[in-house]
């Protein structure tokens, strides 16, 4: 499953235009990494819940899907939450023991199948992936863990002690089916706080942590101005950049910090610095800007948004 519903508060006005898993990161949807992740390790069916500008998600994936993937949504006339969302796929996410469940607003590469071949190895009921070694987990929040991976603490929710080590949670949780159950009464509701966190207050030993090793790792979060605006003229190293299916759909000007969607042109007279031009976009001659992207008419500044989403 990848977690695609959520409004995009802090890239407003941008996300406005775009769902943020549409928003294209060098001419390529953030969600097409993702599905090419997913696809890369023999994952072969995948439901996208759907809340805020559902088409635009739902046309990234249909020029990106790759082959022989299978891609169904899960419509959300109400936010549900990243639980609520859960909950109303489970049946879905039982067919697979276990099930990945990922957020759609970031760029990934990491051995997934390492990741599963853990979980079931140790015969967690449901596994938390985490780099110890992020400087940004102070920022973002942190999860507790045990010398035996036993979760301890998610960020300043929930804190049963015993904590020995701690990691940047990466928004990937892998779920046994057994897990897939014992849900809050409510229809919307967060998957750590209001689902994982009784569950291990109540003995959840086999809730745990699996930490991944920082060499075999890519994360970036696309969740603010600033990152998105930093993944596309400082883009990660990804392993399957080249396996994307569909061609990409912004080329990097000659000797200018500027990248061109298709479609769109800039007229003489502009001067532009590391700015985004989105598919389709005029630019003026009369525009003088830089650091931020040129969507829906007009010049958006990417400005530092102080980050709220990590584990509070």
């Amino acid at each position: 499953m990848i977690l695609a519903a959520g409004l995009g508060s802090r890239l407003r006005p941008l996300s406005e235009l775009l769902a943020k898993p549409a928003m294209p990161v060098r001419g390529i949807p953030v969600l097409a990494h993702t599905l090419t992740l997913l696809a890369r390790h023999g994952v072969t069916e995948v439901v996208i819940n759907l809340h805020h500008l559902p088409d635009t998600v739902r046309d990234a994936v249909e020029r990106h899907r790759p082959a022989g993937l299978e891609v169904s949504y899960s419509e959300e006339s109400e936010l549900l939450g990243t639980g609520g969302g859960i909950k109303h796929v489970a049946d879905f996410l039982r067919e697979s023991d276990p099930s990945v469940i990922l957020a759609g607003d970031m760029l990934l590469d990491i051995d997934l199948g390492a990741a599963v071949a853990a979980h079931r190895e140790r015969g967690d009921r449901c596994s938390l992936l985490v780099n110890e070694d992020d400087p940004r987990a102070a920022a973002f929040g942190t999860l507790g863990f045990d010398d035996e991976g036993c979760l301890r603490r998610i960020g300043t929710r929930l804190d049963l002690t015993g904590e020995t080590r701690r990691g940047l949670f990466l928004g990937v949780r892998i779920v046994a089916a057994r897990c897939l159950t014992d849900w809050p009464e409510r229809s919307e509701f967060e998957d750590l706080s209001d689902w994982l966190a009784p569950l291990l207050a109540g003995a959840g030993h086999d809730i745990r942590v699996g930490s991944v090793p920082p060499l075999n790792l890519v994360w970036e979060p696309v969740g603010t101005p600033e990152e998105y605006l930093a993944v596309n003229f400082d883009p990660p190293i990804l392993s399957y950049r080249n396996e994307i299916s569909g061609e990409p759909e912004a080329r990097a000007l000659p000797g200018q910090p500027v990248l061109l969607g298709r479609g769109a042109s800039i007229d003489a007279g502009a001067v532009l610095e590391r700015v985004v031009v989105w598919p389709d976009e005029r630019v003026p001659g009369s525009l003088h800007a830089r650091d931020g992207v040129f969507a829906g008419g007009r010049f958006i500044r990417c400005t530092p948004v102080t980050n709220a989403s990590g584990i509070r």
